[in-house]
C-alpha cells in the first residue's frame, strides 16, 4: 500500500491561508457531498472508488499536479482502486478555504 503523507507545504513555503470556523466548514461540506470533517475536526476526507488501479493512479496524478500548482498537499492512500484522501493546512492548525477548493478539484477530477 502507498502512503504518502503532505506536509501542506513546499519548496517555497505554506499556503498563506486562514483557518474556516466550524460554520463556514459545514457551509462548505454542504456543497460537497461525500466529503467529511475527520474526527479530530482538523480535516475533511473522503473515498473515492474507480474501475481499476489506472483510473485511480490517473486520478491521483491530476490531484498531484493540482497539488503542486496551488503548493498545498493531500495526505492520502491508495489501495488499487481506492483512493482516500484528506486535506487539511497544517501552517494555519485546520481546514481553509485552500483545503474546500481543491476537495473541489478532486470531485472534478474523479467525475462526481
Amino acid at each position: 500500500m502507498a502512503n504518502i503523507s503532505g506536509s501542506g507545504t513546499g519548496t517555497s513555503g505554506p499556503p498563506q491561508s486562514t483557518r474556516l470556523d466550524a460554520s463556514a466548514i459545514s457551509a462548505a461540506l454542504a456543497d460537497r457531498p461525500g466529503w467529511s470533517l475527520c474526527d479530530d475536526g482538523l480535516a475533511i476526507e473522503k473515498e473515492f472508488t474507480f474501475k481499476g488501479f489506472n483510473a485511480a493512479f490517473g486520478f491521483m496524478t491530476r490531484v498531484a499536479m493540482a497539488a503542486e500548482r496551488a503548493n498545498h498537499h493531500p495526505d492520502w492512500s491508495n489501495i488499487y482502486n481506492r483512493v482516500q484522501i484528506r486535506w487539511t493546512t497544517h501552517s494555519a492548525g485546520g481546514i481553509t478555504d485552500l483545503d474546500m477548493r481543491l476537495a473541489t478539484s478532486c470531485d472534478r477530477f474523479a467525475g462526481s
